[in-house]
């Protein structure tokens, strides 16, 4: 029979977290005002899931049918086949999670979890693998429009190629760590042995034969399509609560007032508590990062909600001098790396059902992260040396 917790209706706890949030209100309102601050609260989370939610179903949607296509037609298998000897080494996952690389690459953090969704993706992975998928995932997202977004930045015949590249190697490196340290803890609650279908009855070898669909292969290709974007449209709904809330909060304490320096209850508006702390540690950061300018930490800092938004202070950065080519690199390394994950990481661990490794997944993905821009800087060192 489920036990429940019981507690005493007013306990310790009770004072403490009604002390903190007296406490963390009142530093909003101290700043931005009362009515500000509630106006700043809704119009973000509006606008979160106008622009951001709703972009992510998109995404989800497409990379859940498309993944349907690929598991659907066996392609998957042959992706598992082909890659294994590779992916298996470095992240000690099958090598169908390759395919998660490509799919979140190429758009965003929450595709992978529409590959968690297909069981012929993860019937190739034990149980305690499954949840590091979403570190995996996590290390990629948004790759391609961060990596090509920093490329365009070059102005005046100068190249960021290399900076680029080399971030992506250090974000792979990232990618690295941050599953293993995931790895080493999963490991100790679901054991090494278990595959995720060990105690569903089938008929047949899983890593030799596949199911399909009823029907033509155009009926298939069809529910196929279909089939995933149903998956990536429950997905989109899924991640609601985690994207709004956390990346609301995110974007309060990194933000700073309006252009003009007051605060009108406009979205995204905040108090900079983020960028001030990082000030506070340059001290740190500068050798790790190799950043000439405490302003640059504002891009890290920022792309734990929002990669998409740290993207931004990038051109202004630029034209003020405040960054060179060792900060693209770091910056597309981090970023890659971090990608929002404060705003999908819990909504993703939630999607698998696997809400309670989410803090785990979290201390394991910011050392992946941290790792990635100190192995972009010093990579980037070597670089100019040569």
């Amino acid at each position: 029979m489920y036990k429940k917790n019981v507690v005493k209706s007013i306990n310790k706890e009770s004072f403490f977290w009604l002390i903190g949030i007296v406490v963390f209100f009142a530093i909003f309102i101290h700043f931005m005002g009362a009515a500000n601050m509630f106006k700043t609260m809704m119009a973000t989370a509006h606008d979160l899931i106008l622009n951001t939610v709703f972009f992510i179903m998109g995404v989800a949607v497409l990379a859940s049918a498309f993944s349907a296509i690929l598991s659907e037609f066996g392609i998957v298998s042959i992706i598992n086949k082909i890659l294994s000897p590779i992916i298996k080494p470095l992240f000690n996952l099958p090598g169908v999670a390759s395919l998660g690389i490509i799919t979140t690459y190429l758009s965003d953090n929450p595709a992978i979890i529409s590959l968690a969704y297909q069981n012929d993706f993860k019937k190739y992975f034990k149980k305690y693998q499954l949840p590091a998928i979403t570190n995996l995932g996590t290390s990629f997202g948004m790759g391609l429009i961060v990596s090509t977004f920093m490329l365009a930045q070059a102005k005046n015949g100068t190249s960021f190629l290399a900076p680029v590249i080399i971030g992506n190697i250090a974000a792979f490196i990232g990618s690295i760590i941050s599953v293993r340290l995931m790895l080493n803890y999963t490991k100790k609650i679901y054991g090494t042995e278990e595959y995720v279908f060990s105690e569903v009855d089938v008929s047949y070898d899983i890593f030799e034969y596949r199911e399909i669909r009823e029907g033509n292969t155009f009926q298939r290709f069809l529910e196929a399509i279909l089939d995933g974007g149903k998956v990536g449209v429950e997905l989109g709904l899924s991640i609601i609560p985690g994207v709004v809330i956390i990346c609301t909060l995110v974007m309060m304490l990194t933000n700073g007032p309006s252009s003009n320096g007051i605060y009108t209850g406009a979205a995204y508006e905040g108090i900079k508590v983020l960028p001030w702390i990082g000030e506070k540690l340059q001290f740190i950061l500068s050798p790790l990062f190799g950043f000439k300018s405490p302003e640059a930490i504002a891009f890290p800092v920022t792309s734990l909600g929002s990669v998409g938004a740290s993207l931004g202070l990038v051109p202004k950065f630029l034209s003020e001098g405040l960054i060179a080519e060792n900060e693209i690199a770091v910056f597309t390394a981090m970023g890659m790396c971090w990608s929002g994950y404060l705003s999908t990481h819990v909504a993703m661990m939630d999607a698998l059902d696997m809400r309670k490794l989410t803090t785990k997944a979290i201390v394991s993905h910011t050392i992946g992260g941290l790792c990635a821009g100190i192995v972009a800087h010093f990579i980037y060192v070597i670089y100019s040396i040569i």
